[in-house]
């Protein structure tokens, strides 16, 4: 190539440089520089070529940044944060000036008064690019903006960041075209705040908010000039000018700045002294807060608890990472504080295979607030530390909740006319059930051949509640566990898939009653606050409010309040369950060891083998559940103690660890409050009401009993039974008695007149 020759341009230079220049002519840049005579008639070809150029990055115009969501306790109190890029977006009016005059005069001290593009940086741009030398570009303030956006915002992979970073002339092309879009279109105020909400100020930390929080702990409106100063010079390069690990950079970088703002007439020199002789005021511990529940302490499980509930109610946890909102829980902190230090007390947390939950919740006619969500295991990751990230409050518990679901028997019970004071048998000492054969029950503890139902629930005999199960029948007791509150029942596990509900009234499944389905800790909360509610169901609500990032409320898809008991059914069996903490209850001891004294309807439950047991309560202002339950890989029995031990012959039940949970955590949470009275029964279900005995027709030939109970209005199964009683004879019936509703079956055993086999004799 001969001297003075023209270098070859590489192909879609010459349009995209006319492009360049037609934007630096919309600007103004190339007349308010004296450049324009220079490009001559290229100019012109430019400024037509751009006429309807549109920046093509999503969001850069309307200022959409991604903005740390904050979760709050009811107090308003932050207990976690959510966030991709830990930002908080303010006004203008919340950012000092200082902070605004630090990074004007450190990044484009002709920010308020030249265009978005620089006119002579481009010139050499031009030049460069057109020569085939390295991509060059402009560095106003506005295009940093965009080429931060472009980074940090719109890429949303490294790939996709990588090529965002590149110094090509397409790039800088889009970056001038939005950046004079953003002049034309916003104040320079409104430019200057959205960098100041967008930028990085090193680890992980995005927009002036948060780096005042962080490295000062103080809002951005509070900033100083010598914070402001340090702020503004991170921002060329965070991690060289790190405050924390680099802190005589930082302070030389700072130091910059300041006699930068001095020069500029920004501060006065004694100002400026006087700052550059300050010191960082940096913590080094930097308390850079950890994304999501694993930042949020005690609160953690409590935390799960609120994500899972609003991507239920239609906010997934990826919109709250970015959206900004500020969600102010109803977790109570006084009540968590008591709840963590009942549970502690009674399980330490690292005891090996003993995990203590409990989960407390409000009635209400119209809301059940959740207040507690606790374990004395802690939320994090470090297993050996005995963290763990399971919802252990809201999540199933797969041991079972024993006994305690003899709540929804006697409720079946009372709904379909009986009464509390009806006399129930209590087979002795085992019971097999014909609904499920070969099921065979016992009792824990010696009881009389027959109880009151409200003495039942106290003693919690086995075979009287599957006795009364029958009564009542299996899939009605499963329907009513369901209104009450164990929603996840009737939940399929997979597409396609049968739920629990399903399975258990297809099999017909008699030791439903003695609750060894998986079970929430928080459902069986809930339960004891639809009881106290007069038998009205609402969802456990962990929110008070969800606003946006402007303050809106955002409207969220939760399922309605619904009846799930009739009042007087509700109200009767709470005085139904009033003797559990009385002499004789299953609770009374652990009543009596903390002081309880306050009017409650509750139930203990205990699984078979010890594993796991279960103290469901409420009173008019409060109700909760805990459960204490070997949560190793391998369960093991366990044996009652402070704290609760793997044994052989298990000696935990609901009255004794779990109970004492609730009643110490709730002596604290109530403390002041008077103690209300129970509602008061309804007298239609004190005594039965439509309920009536049936006559007994064992003794009877099958044709005559079957007439007899159909003229009644029942429907009769007649099943074969080895007997001595003749062929044709009923040898037993079930129910007989008080117990069965009209219309309902009753069974009829119905001898074979063969005995049955007797077993060898030993030897």
């Amino acid at each position: 190539m001969s001297r003075g020759a023209v270098p070859p341009s590489r192909p879609g230079t010459v349009g995209s440089l006319a492009r360049l220049l037609g934007l630096l002519v919309l600007a103004g840049a190339l007349v308010a520089a004296g450049l324009f005579p220079v490009v001559g008639g290229l100019g012109v070809l430019a400024a037509r070529s751009s006429e309807g150029t549109a920046a093509d990055t999503p969001g850069v115009l309307t200022g959409q940044l991604p903005d740390t969501t904050t979760v709050t306790d009811a107090a308003g109190t932050p207990i976690a944060r959510l966030f991709d890029q830990d930002r908080q977006v303010v006004g203008s009016g919340a950012i000092a000036p200082a902070m605004k005059g630090a990074i004007v005069a450190i990044e484009d001290r002709q920010f308020f008064t030249e265009p978005a593009l620089n006119p002579r940086s481009v010139g050499r741009a031009l030049v460069n690019n057109s020569s085939g030398g390295s991509t060059q570009g402009a560095s106003t303030l506005t295009q940093q903006y965009v080429k931060n956006y472009d980074q940090y915002v719109a890429a949303r992979t490294p790939s996709e960041r990588l090529r965002a970073g590149e110094a090509t002339l397409g790039r800088k092309l889009r970056e001038a075209e939005s950046a004079v879009q953003l002049d034309r279109a916003l104040s320079k105020d409104e430019i200057l705040t959205r960098y100041l909400n967008l930028v990085s100020f090193g680890h992980e930390l995005y927009g002036v908010a948060t780096a005042a929080r962080t490295y000062f702990h103080t809002t951005p409106d509070l900033l100083t000039v010598p914070q402001a100063a340090l702020l503004a010079g991170m921002v060329q390069s965070p991690a060289a000018d790190d405050p924390v690990q680099h802190p005589e950079a930082a302070t030389r970088r700072r130091n910059v700045v300041l006699n930068q703002m001095r020069v500029q007439g920004m501060i006065d020199p004694a100002t400026a002294a006087a700052a550059t002789a300050a010191p960082l005021g940096v913590d080094p511990a930097l308390p850079v807060p950890t994304q999501g529940c694993l930042g949020a302490g005690i609160a953690g499980f409590f935390c799960t608890y609120v994500l899972d509930y609003l991507d239920r109610a239609g906010v997934p946890p990826e919109q709250l990472r970015q959206g900004g909102y500020t969600i102010r829980t109803t977790m109570d902190h006084d009540a968590t504080v008591a709840a963590k230090a009942a549970v502690d007390a009674q399980v330490p947390p690292g005891t090996p295979h003993a995990a203590d939950v409990l989960a407390t919740v409000l009635p209400g006619p119209t809301r059940h607030p959740v207040t507690a969500l606790v374990a004395n295991r802690g939320y994090g990751l470090d297993a050996a530390a005995h963290e763990t990230t399971y919802a252990l409050p809201s999540g199933p518990e797969n041991l079972g909740a024993g006994s305690a679901y003899k709540i929804f028997t006697s409720s079946t019970y009372l709904a379909q006319g009986g009464g509390i004071q009806d006399v129930i048998p209590v087979p002795q000492p085992t019971y097999t059930s014909p609904l499920t054969p070969g099921y065979t029950i016992a009792n824990a503890e010696p009881n009389p051949p027959t109880l009151t139902v409200q003495d039942a629930l106290a003693r919690s005999p086995n075979t009287a509640f599957v006795r009364l199960e029958e009564s009542t029948g299996i899939a009605p007791v499963v329907d009513t566990a369901v209104r009450m509150g164990v929603r996840s029942l009737a939940e399929s596990p997979g597409p396609g898939l049968p739920s629990p509900a399903d399975t258990i009234k297809a099999q017909n499944q008699a030791s439903f009653t003695l609750g060894p389905t998986p079970t929430s800790p928080l459902e069986l909360a809930n339960v004891g606050a639809t009881l106290a509610s007069h038998g009205i169901w609402c969802p456990p609500d962990p929110i008070a409010s969800v606003t946006d990032a402007r303050g809106r409320p955002v409207p969220l898809a939760t399922e309605p309040c619904s009846a799930a008991l009739p009042p007087a059914v509700a109200d009767t069996e709470m005085t139904g369950l009033s003797k559990d903490d009385q002499p004789g209850g299953t609770s009374e001891p652990a009543a009596a060891a903390t002081g309880w004294t306050r009017p409650t309807a509750a139930k203990t439950g205990t699984t078979n083998t010890a594993e796991s047991g279960v103290f469901v309560a409420a009173t008019p202002s409060l109700a909760g559940a805990s459960v204490v339950f070997d949560d190793s890989p391998s369960p093991r029995p366990l044996c009652d103690g402070t704290p609760p031990t793997s044994c052989g012959e298990g000696t935990l039940a609901g009255g004794n660890v779990p109970a004492r949970t609730f009643y110490t955590a709730a002596t604290t949470m109530l403390a002041g409050q008077p103690a209300l009275p129970l509602p008061a029964p309804d007298p239609d279900h004190l005594h039965g009401g439509a309920r009536a005995a049936v006559p007994s027709q064992v003794s009877r030939s099958q044709a005559d009993a079957t007439a007899a109970l159909q003229r009644a209005g029942y429907t009769v199964r007649a099943v074969p039974l080895a007997s001595r009683v003749p062929a044709g004879t009923v040898a037993g019936q079930t129910p007989q008695g008080p117990g069965a509703s009209p219309g309902e079956q009753i069974t009829l055993y119905v001898s074979t007149g063969v005995p049955p086999a007797l077993p060898p004799l030993p030897g």
